[in-house]
């Protein structure tokens, strides 16, 4: 039977081929923000969800690590893609043709060495999926558009140019979303995801993280972030390498839980390559 995936953005968005990765030849359904994406999920519209949560240029994804504890949703995967920038334009266009080029803010900012050497006139939008679906509607050949090489597909673009990013190292991390708890066996490489509070109290955070290092469980990512609008309600995002299961981590969770006042796990899943 097949599964309906959301992500947000337009068809053709990175995103869209994140989830096409994880899920090959299922259905997906493009949301216009996050909170539509994850709605999608808890009202039944969708199976999963893939959401975006860090990249390695511009850190996290803050709107993600603020709906997603509240959210009620697992964490059952996880899946890297590799930002390619690919140059976009309309049947018959050439390189030399092109004028201006229309793409996300951010895009063409990843882009400034190409648009720069080629003299080209930048148009800001409002994503990279859909400037490649407006290029393809206005059939200029002196306009083109930077997106993925997945949307030039979608929309009937060939590819004038490709890999034209600035960084050659420009990846995203995605999480993959269920309404239920799927938790990975214990075996091969596992990540736990997790938030929790700690109480109002002196070195509260420095003695909570004291039980991951005397266990000797690596944590790969913390972020704090306000909750409620207090200065000092702070919540704690962090992955883990290993499982609950695992003997040291249970031990570091049972030290966590001295100094916190909220604990809930997101996910255990199998680590992605």
């Amino acid at each position: 039977m097949t599964k309906k995936i959301a992500f947000q953005g337009e068809p053709g968005a990175f995103s869209h081929a994140a989830a096409a990765n994880v899920f090959p030849g299922e259905e997906f359904l493009g949301c216009v923000t996050f909170e539509e994406t994850l709605n999608a999920v808890q009202s039944g519209k969708a199976d999963f969800a893939v959401v975006p949560v860090e990249n390695s240029l511009y850190g996290r994804i803050t709107d993600i690590h603020h709906l997603l504890p509240e959210s009620g949703l697992n964490i059952i995967g996880e899946t890297y893609l590799r930002v390619e920038m690919t140059l976009l334009g309309v049947p018959g266009a050439r390189l030399e043709d092109i004028k201006a080029v229309q793409s996300l803010s951010v895009a063409l900012g990843q882009c400034r060495k190409f648009i720069s050497a080629n003299g080209l006139r930048t148009i800001n939008a409002v994503d990279t999926a859909g400037s490649a679906r407006e290029i393809a509607e206005k059939a200029d050949p002196a306009v083109a558009a930077i997106a993925s090489r997945f949307a030039g597909e979608i929309y009937g673009l060939n590819v004038l140019a490709e890999n034209i990013e600035d960084a050659d190292h420009n990846t995203t991390r995605f999480l993959v979303l269920s309404p239920t708890e799927q938790r990975a066996p214990n075996q091969g490489k596992v990540k736990t995801t997790f938030v929790f509070r700690v109480r109002n109290v002196p070195a509260a955070l420095y003695k909570a993280m004291g039980g991951f290092a005397t266990n000797g469980v690596n944590m790969t990512k913390l972020e704090s972030y306000m909750v409620g609008g207090a200065f000092t309600a702070t919540q704690f995002y962090a992955d883990i390498e290993g499982h609950p299961d695992d003997i040291g981590v249970q031990h570091a969770f049972e030290e966590l839980g001295f100094f916190t006042d909220y604990f809930r796990i997101l996910g255990v899943y199998p680590a992605a390559d």
